[in-house]
């Protein structure tokens, strides 16, 4: 179910007999092009999509969030006086919200709520960063906090850095609170800062889930992290951000093969970010497609986080018309691949790449059409 403002404040209505003060909103996100970069200190090229968390609350007059899940069918409260962890689930996103906000020294204030979302989980669209940004402008809305996104979209990390336990970037709660709709927002990982890149018009993005899930992602995701500290040791820079290609091809032949290629898929994704953003500036889907293309290549051949469901939609979304380019997005090692698609040929796109991925692995993949969107906002309820 789709959801939006007047939905969800028909739910905290049935719930609690009364219309909510607030409603908030926070996006989920798919990467465009900049896939493992971010913790190079690299660039990344991310919209916020069309789906979201939803929040529609009301302040309470003690110290406790009491919180209703519609997509869980369940119940949770805690105290903001006693905030202790306890087994994971969705309330404890909130709950780290809050620990990480006090922790900053923002004083935080009771409400109650109701909590929904139609971002899908588990398919790498960042459902999870879309739940802690959503809760931080809550809390900001009750107790009249400063919305800063950048500030908030650190907070919303580190709560899931120290308090879920996954070491995230900051990438998915960035965007999810400073996207804007019909833009990209290209994000320098290292300085933070942002810039606003116009969405080409009359085109959409496609996130195709596999049906695969991330297997050994952590212990691959971190013996790929180390291979590039390994490497950017290697060329005496702080990071591969900094290693450019003369300074690559001099000296990177002293490098192991395998660190290399790792390196050579860094030093060349951000390249091929700064130069997707000039062409959606310019307009030219047709050169955007063919780096998604190339991005593809390198994270399956140089970096080796691709998998053969990942390959099979790529090659998949490539044989159908209206297709300008397709890649794999996020982690790896399973999860969604994404194409670029002609607004008028999305339907018909959405079946054939179905059909005949289906055809070739017996898997029956899920299709999200989605289109840039706003960052987190709130509005009266």
């Amino acid at each position: 179910m789709r959801l939006d403002k007047e939905q969800i404040a028909r739910l905290f209505a049935d719930r609690f007999g009364q219309s909510p003060q607030w409603i908030v909103r926070a996006p989920g996100r798919v990467n465009l092009i900049g896939e493992h970069t971010d913790y190079n200190d690299g660039f990344v090229l991310p919209i916020a999509i069309d789906r979201a968390v939803w929040i529609a609350l009301g302040p309470r007059d003690d110290r406790s969030v009491a919180v209703h899940s519609v997509d869980y069918g369940e119940d949770a409260s805690f105290s903001l006086d006693d905030l202790k962890q306890a087994t994971p689930g969705w309330i404890e996103y909130v709950k780290a919200v809050a620990w990480s906000l006090r922790e900053a020294g923002h004083e935080l204030h009771g409400w109650e709520g109701v909590i929904s979302g139609d971002v899908p989980r588990e398919a790498g669209l960042s459902s999870s960063a879309a739940l802690e940004v959503a809760a931080a402008r809550a809390f900001a809305t009750v107790g009249n906090l400063d919305w800063d996104p950048i500030a908030m979209a650190k907070l919303a990390q580190r709560a899931e850095n120290d308090w879920v336990g996954v070491n995230c970037g900051i990438m998915d709660q960035l965007i999810s609170a400073a996207g804007r709709a019909e833009h990209a927002l290209l994000i320098d990982c290292r300085s933070l800062d942002i810039q606003p890149v116009p969405f080409p018009p009359d085109v959409a993005v496609v996130v195709l889930d596999t049906a695969t899930r991330r297997g050994l992602v952590d212990s691959q995701y971190n013996q790929r992290r180390a291979q590039c500290e390994a490497a950017a040791e290697f060329f005496r820079v702080p990071a591969l951000r900094d290693v450019g290609p003369a300074l690559f091809e001099r000296e990177a032949l002293d490098l192991d093969e395998t660190t290399q290629r790792r390196a050579m898929h860094v030093i060349t994704e951000n390249d091929r970010t700064l130069q997707a953003v000039e062409a959606m500036r310019r307009g030219d889907v047709a050169a955007l497609g063919v780096l998604m293309n190339k991005s593809h290549e390198s994270l399956r051949d140089d970096y080796e986080v691709s998998n053969e469901a990942l390959d099979v939609m790529v090659r998949s979304a490539l044989n159908q018309p209206g297709c300008h380019g397709a890649r794999m997005t996020g982690a790896g090692f399973g999860g969604c691949a994404m194409a670029l698609v002609e607004g008028t040929a999305v339907d018909e796109f959405g079946r054939a790449v179905s059909a005949e991925y289906q055809a070739r692995t017996g898997l029956e993949p899920a299709v999200y059409v989605c289109h840039p969107s706003n960052g987190a906002e709130v509005f009266e309820g």
